[in-house]
């Protein structure tokens, strides 16, 4: 297991920890402000990446992914624990599924060949493949124990959305120049402390990597559940 997974891992138990602890108290009211602290300061980090080119066009996916944030978290103040677990399910699941098995049979099954060279080279076509079956999967189990696809349907698309919001913050960095989202703002002694809470001090992404595909999913949903 390399040093990269084992952060993940460790981040990953702890913050889950913490969040259902926190889900199920006060009827989810410290859930919520957790996740509204957390869009707080990955907005910070993502206003840090403007200091490094003030290009008009970057100003527009600055705004965008601001949007993804404020917008995100307003959908998830107004679900329940029990719809928290459909996000929960889709869209960290993809995540971590998609990591485990792009690492394992990455390049096995598919071919060498990169699904989205130019924006995240990293990623494999098994691993986003078996990540987002996965993803979908547990979510329509849920959705069958609860009997609830008739209301709760567009939740199945929490693995697609995590892929496409883990895409765009992957070109955000691109674009910027930025290796990990926590480049600049750790810089700051106010925050330089915050490191530890994202997963060490070996370039392990930062707050927006934790939280920028459940920002993207919960402004799609919010927008679909407008709609239905």
């Amino acid at each position: 297991m390399d040093k990269n997974f084992k952060v993940r891992v460790m981040v990953g138990v702890s913050l889950f920890v913490v969040a259902l602890i926190a889900m199920y108290t006060f009827n989810g009211t410290p859930f919520r402000i957790l996740f509204g602290l957390f869009s707080l300061v990955a907005a910070i980090e993502l206003i840090s990446f403007f200091k490094k080119d003030h290009q008009f066009e970057n100003a527009l996916l600055v705004i965008f992914e601001l949007g993804f944030l404020f917008y995100g978290s307003l959908f998830i103040a107004q679900i329940d624990a029990a719809h928290v677990w459909y996000v929960i399910l889709g869209v960290p699941g993809y995540d971590v599924f998609a990591y485990l098995l792009g690492k394992k049979f990455g390049g096995k099954l598919f071919g060498k060949s990169r699904p989205f060279p130019k924006i995240s080279k990293n990623k494999t076509w098994e691993g986003t493949f078996f990540g987002l079956v996965i993803a979908v999967s547990l979510v329509l189990i849920l959705m069958i124990v609860r009997d609830g696809f008739a209301t709760d349907w567009m939740y199945l698309l929490c693995g697609p959305l995590a892929l496409m919001g883990d895409l765009f913050e992957s070109y955000l960095k691109r674009r910027f120049r930025v290796k990990d989202s926590n480049e600049i703002l750790i810089k700051n002694p106010v925050f330089s402390k915050l490191e530890f809470l994202v997963g060490g001090s070996d370039g392990h992404g930062g707050f927006l990597d934790r939280i920028d595909s459940t920002a993207f999913a919960g402004t799609i949903l919010l927008i679909i559940a407008a709609f239905i």
